[in-house]
């Protein structure tokens, strides 16, 4: 085992390095030592535009990788719905970390439930499926982009920039924030792939690759596999509102995934159980379904659009 102490890289962001020294500490306790390395990305140099208009998927994680690919680090921790499908060849997800909250989270300057504010209230997300979720939901909501870590977006809220905001609650939950608010019912709100996961990144067959491995969790790992087969068979990447979300109930796994049209006015949705043990393949039918039902039309569409609006 390597004698040098493995270089964890990560964002700056307050939750970044929440979830970088949780890695730390729980390769610490396995006798395994680590330091943390802070790299900026362009996701966090550009603060002035949704994500979407920051040269695509991936923005918070191309230049990790390019810094592993490099040898200046050894390990990286990221949230794993920002990791693209498509990966370098020379890297390996090494480790899914047991999942916190998958479910969306909304929180209002006085608690009011979302169906209970006003007639146009004003609600932050820079996420283009939340956008579209809740414009399904209530069509009277201004949806107004949000950007900036989570000590940012309460700030504008308690300001009153907004009447409410959207967030992850898996961030809240690490770290450790019990801020009242509404857990979304993902029926309705179907969460994004891979959210409230954390995963490990290494170079493939490494010490680093050995030595994370039993920060492993195994269901984790076969939900969130279940989730990003689908999104990469659709496509489209964070131009196209799409959820995904596998959770294991009983001997059964239920999966909920959608695609919406940029307005929240149309929607293709497939929600059924399916078998553990052929869970690849039937994640491979779920995806080519719901293409096949209109949802590629939708992806098709919302990639167009955005294609477009960079062009101008």
């Amino acid at each position: 085992m390597k004698n040098a102490p493995f270089r964890i890289g990560t964002r700056g962001s307050k939750l970044a390095l929440t979830q970088a020294n949780l890695v730390k500490d729980l390769l610490a306790k396995n006798g395994i030592n680590a330091e943390i390395i802070i790299i900026k990305t362009s996701g966090d140099t550009f603060t002035d535009r949704p994500l979407h208009e920051v040269q695509g998927f991936g923005v918070f994680v191309r230049e990790i990788d390019d810094s592993m690919l490099a040898g200046k680090i050894d390990i990286a921790v990221h949230s794993m719905k920002d990791v693209p499908t498509e990966r370098p060849s020379e890297l390996t997800i090494a480790a899914v970390m047991k999942r916190d909250s998958p479910y969306d989270y909304v929180l209002t300057r006085d608690n009011t439930k979302l169906i209970d504010l006003p007639e146009g209230a004003n609600i932050g997300t820079t996420s283009l499926r939340r956008r579209a979720q809740l414009l399904r939901f209530r069509s009277d909501l201004q949806i107004k982009e949000l950007r900036g870590n989570i000590d940012t977006r309460l700030r504008k809220l308690k300001e009153g920039q907004y009447d409410g905001i959207f967030m992850a609650e898996a961030g809240l939950e690490r770290m450790k924030w019990d801020l009242p608010g509404e857990r979304l019912d993902p029926d309705h709100f179907v969460p994004s792939a891979n959210q409230g996961t954390v995963v490990i990144v290494t170079k493939k067959d490494s010490e680093a690759e050995k030595a994370v491995k039993i920060l492993d969790d195994e269901r984790t790992r076969i939900e969130t596999r279940i989730e990003r087969i689908i999104i990469g068979i659709l496509g489209g990447g964070c131009l196209v509102p799409i959820g995904a979300f596998a959770k294991t109930e009983g001997n059964k796994i239920h999966v909920r995934t959608e695609v919406l049209s940029v307005d929240g006015k149309r929607c293709v949705k497939i929600d059924e159980f399916i078998n553990p043990a052929d869970y690849e393949r039937e994640a491979e039918r779920i995806g080519n379904e719901l293409k096949k039902k209109g949802g590629g039309r939708l992806v098709d569409e919302a990639v167009k659009m955005f294609t477009a609006k960079r062009g101008k």
